[in-house]
């Protein structure tokens, strides 16, 4: 109903004068006229001067029902203030007045204006049934017998409602249209031309009403005839129209009207029933019972003034004949307003849900609001409940919009409920209210945060392969896919060491998983590989743009005692009597040989088993002990030093021949051992020198002897000194041999090669030794990260005396020959980790080494060779 007739609004002043008693200006202006368009001049019309208008305040003084229009302060001129509908404002009833009150003060005078909405062709002829069924019997029904239709309503007035009916091409109908001045057009369908039911059973015809509009519209129905046979004699009411007023506060019950007809017919062609065909408006059916036998019409429903000003029905009158016959009659009601509605509110849009970072001001709903009485019974006033964060504005006149006053947090809040409130301005007020729920929608606007900004975690080497370490978790307040975590490990966080001194990203020793944050290993880890890894796990939620949250992660790999001690091949044979050689003979065992010389004093070093373990702290902290044999024997084993040394002096009761079996054990739970079997061949001094020769000899080769040659070589040594004495006899020959023995044999047998290094710290306890891995990236030397750092306890006897324990000066020749930097005077710290207090690295004394302490560096050659 919101068509504006034309592209201009024609404003039409009928009349400009006023008595002196009591005379008034009249408009008037075309509904559906814009917001803004000028109705009259009515400073000017009143008589008024240029800017007397707002000098003496000229306004409006509203009357009943909302005007519409508006004075303006400056000009004074009637404006149109809101929407226009005619047929809002006044229905059918014509003309469209409505009665505005004027005043000006100063002196105060009161002018009455009177404002006609005109009618524009907005609304289309609407039928109040899309098909209408009739039933006319065959020859018997006369031509020019008519058969009542409801015609076409139109919400129009005037012209636009002058309705004129076209019926589709038909031989056998036509129409019949009666208008009246007083009651409402009567349409008849008139029969042409006697029906043939054999010929056409049933006519189907198109009814069209057009209204007189410019443009016109129009609205159709579609009639079905069904051809009977039937009666002679119809139905005839005593009147055609029946008025009746009711209040709106009438009580069910109620005795509308009680029609009676007439039918000349007897028997069953004069009993007739009676049936309401259609109502106006339809819920009229509703409202409205009709008894089928009396023709009584009683009050079966509640009226409403504001909803229904009036109803129509139509009645027929059915006689029992065959075919039946009937009649038609019309009954009006026309319904009184009484004051009980109150005010109505609605929610015409809604936005939900209203996103958290909506900004304030943001239009969430839009209201309309509504009092169906008029006057200050119609008058509203809107609020909302609570004040906060939503408020109510305003748009025009019973339409308010509820905007955002606040900012929006949903993890604080995450829905609202709002009330709005409407009352009237009535005695007693009448209230009603309408609830809005408001749900808030997630932003992403939080990253996920951990719990701990560095987490620590220990775990034992040797884990099992997808172990879980530690369970990290990140805390999104957000919802759905915006609170929704998933974690991984940062590939540029971090790493570990990895063998050979490279570097592996942490992703290859761990992984995290993405939904619960279990830290697992995938891998074994290995002590000796890596100690501490240290990586960045990050955090990301679901959200658009996705936030992230970091940790870092330590990892700190515990040692276990997985490695048992592994024994060093000898060294060759120093100087002094007692010389060494070894075989090996499993990776947790091995064989040694070595010669001591009858009546070797007490505390002579007859040689050295040498360890070392992979792992460290105490596990890595050996002791060695004499297993074989038990009791008091000829030798005894340093407890941390290895060195196999004469318990007492040795007698030719000893027998030639001693086996000892020696266990290295680790400080490790449990600990872990490897056995040393040294076979000492006690022999004549000069026997033992010679054999150090000879094995000094074959230890600077490729090749060792096997532990089991050392009885069979002495024998056969024994045999040709004893045939070189008795044949030669000659002192001369006796002392080129020693000074041949002396000569070529090495003073001190020196460690070299490309083998893996171990470093031994030195204590008052005996040797401390640590990983091969570890010795390589602590002990530095010249340009080479493969030089090594042996100190050792020296194996060679004391002299006699009571220096017998102080080791022998290094002769600084051989000092000399060595390459590399000099020896630090003290040991860092550092290069002993998780030593025990007890066994402290401690300052090199400052003096001369012994001569089985020896720096060297694998050059590729033998230290004395010649460069």
């Amino acid at each position: 109903m919101g068509v504006c007739g034309g592209p201009a609004v024609r404003v039409l002043v009928l009349a400009a004068a006023w008595a002196l008693g009591g005379g008034q200006v009249r408009y008037s202006v075309p509904e559906e006229a814009k917001a803004g368009t000028v109705v009259g001049r009515l400073a000017q019309d009143l008589g008024l001067e240029a800017g007397e208008a707002e000098a003496r305040r000229l306004r409006l003084v509203a009357q009943g029902r909302r005007a519409s229009v508006e004075v303006s302060g400056a000009s004074g001129a009637l404006v149109v203030s809101s929407r226009l509908d005619r047929e809002e404002l006044c229905g059918k009833s014509a003309p469209c007045a409505l009665r505005l009150e004027v005043l000006v003060e100063r002196p105060l005078r009161v002018f009455h204006v009177e404002l006609e909405v005109t009618d524009i062709n907005d609304n289309a002829p609407l039928f109040p049934a899309a098909r209408r069924n009739l039933s006319i019997a065959e020859f018997t029904t006369l031509p020019g017998s008519r058969f009542p239709l409801e015609g076409a309503s139109d919400a129009d007035i005037g012209a636009n409602a002058q309705l004129s009916y076209s019926l589709s091409p038909s031989e056998h109908f036509s129409l019949d249209l009666q208008r009246s001045v007083e009651y409402r057009e009567s349409l008849f369908l008139v029969l042409a031309k006697p029906l043939d039911r054999e010929s056409v059973p049933v006519h189907r015809l198109v009814l069209t009403a057009s209204d007189g509009g410019r443009p016109s519209l129009s609205g159709t129905m579609e009639l079905v005839v069904s051809v009977l046979d039937a009666n002679d004699n119809a139905p005839q009411f005593n009147q055609s129209v029946y008025k009746v007023q009711l209040p709106e506060s009438a009580a069910e019950g109620t005795l509308v009207a009680s029609v009676n007809v007439t039918d000349p017919d007897v028997g069953s062609n004069g009993e007739m029933t009676f049936s309401v065909i259609s109502t106006f408006p339809e819920k009229g059916l509703n409202i409205f019972l009709l008894n089928p036998k009396t023709g009584e019409i009683r009050l079966t429903g509640a009226l409403d003034y504001e909803d229904a000003r009036s109803y129509e029905i139509q009645i027929e009158a059915t006689d029992k004949g065959t075919p039946p016959l009937s009649g038609h009659c019309k009954v009006v009601v026309e319904v009184l307003d009484v004051n009980d509605n109150a005010p109505e509110v609605w929610v015409t849009s809604l936005s939900v849900p209203v996103p958290e970072d909506a900004a304030v001001g943001t239009v969430v709903a839009l209201l309309s609001v509504s009092d169906r009485d008029s006057g200050a019974n119609g008058r509203v006033r809107c609020a909302v409940w609570p004040a906060a964060p939503f408020g109510l504005v305003a748009t025009f006149a019973g339409s308010y919009s509820l905007v955002l006053r606040e900012a929006l947090d949903r993890e604080r809040v995450s829905e609202y409920e709002v009330e709005v409130r409407a009352e009237d301005g009535g005695a007693p007020p009448l209230r009603a209210s309408r609830g809005v729920r408001v749900p808030v929608s997630d932003v992403n606007d939080n990253a996920p945060a951990f719990a701990q900004a560095v987490y620590t975690v220990l775990a034992r080497e040797n884990n099992a392969a997808g172990a879980e370490l530690a369970r990290l978790w990140a805390r999104d307040p957000d919802e759905a896919g915006n609170g929704r975590v998933s974690y991984s490990v940062w590939e540029g966080g971090g790493g570990g060491a990895a063998p050979g001194g490279g570097w592996r990203a942490a992703s290859s020793y761990v992984s995290v998983d993405a939904e619960s944050g279990r830290l697992r290993a995938l891998q074994p880890l290995d002590y000796e590989e890596v100690q501490v890894l240290q990586f960045e796990v990050r955090a990301v939620d679901a959200g658009e743009p996705p936030l992230c949250g970091n940790a870092t992660v330590q990892l700190f790999v515990v040692d276990e005692n997985d490695n048992a001690p592994a024994l060093l091949p000898a060294a060759g044979g120093g100087p002094g009597p007692g010389a060494a050689g070894s075989a090996a003979s499993g990776p947790g065992s091995g064989a040694w040989w070595a010669w001591a010389a009858w009546g070797a004093p007490a505390g002579q070093v007859v040689a050295k088993i040498r360890a070392v373990d992979a792992d460290s702290g105490y596990n890595a902290w050996l002791r060695y002990e004499l297993w074989e044999p038990r009791g008091k024997g000829p030798f005894r084993v340093g407890l941390y030093s290895g060195e196999v040394s004469t318990a007492r002096a040795l007698e030719e009761a000893d027998g030639p021949r001693q086996r000892l079996v020696i266990v290295v054990r680790d400080h490790g739970e449990p600990a872990r051992s490897a056995t040393a079997t040294l076979s000492v061949s006690l022999v004549e001094g000069a026997e033992a020198a010679l054999a150090a020769a000879g094995s000094s000899s074959a230890a600077s080769g490729p090749g060792l002897r096997a532990a089991e040659g050392g009885p069979a070589a002495a024998a056969t040594t024994n045999v040709w000194l004893v045939v070189a004495i008795c044949a030669v006899s000659s002192l001369f020959l006796l002392a080129v041999v020693l000074y041949g023995a002396s000569r070529w044999a090495p003073r001190a047998a020196v460690l070299s090669g490309p083998g893996p290094a171990t470093l031994v710290c030195a204590s008052e306890v005996g040797s401390w030794s640590y990983s091969q891995r570890q010795s390589r990236s602590l002990c530095v030397a010249d340009g080479a990260g493969k030089s090594d750092l042996m100190v050792f306890s020296p194996n060679v006897p004391p002299p006699p005396g009571p220096a017998a324990k102080e080791t022998q000066p290094q002769p600084p020749a051989l000092l000399d020959t060595v390459s590399g930097p000099p020896l630090p005077p003290s040991l860092p710290p550092s290069l002993c980790p998780s030593v025990p207090p007890s066994l402290a690295c401690r300052p090199f004394p400052r003096r001369p080494l012994p001569a089985a302490a020896l720096l060297a560096r694998p050059v590729g050659r033998r230290w004395w060779e010649p460069g």
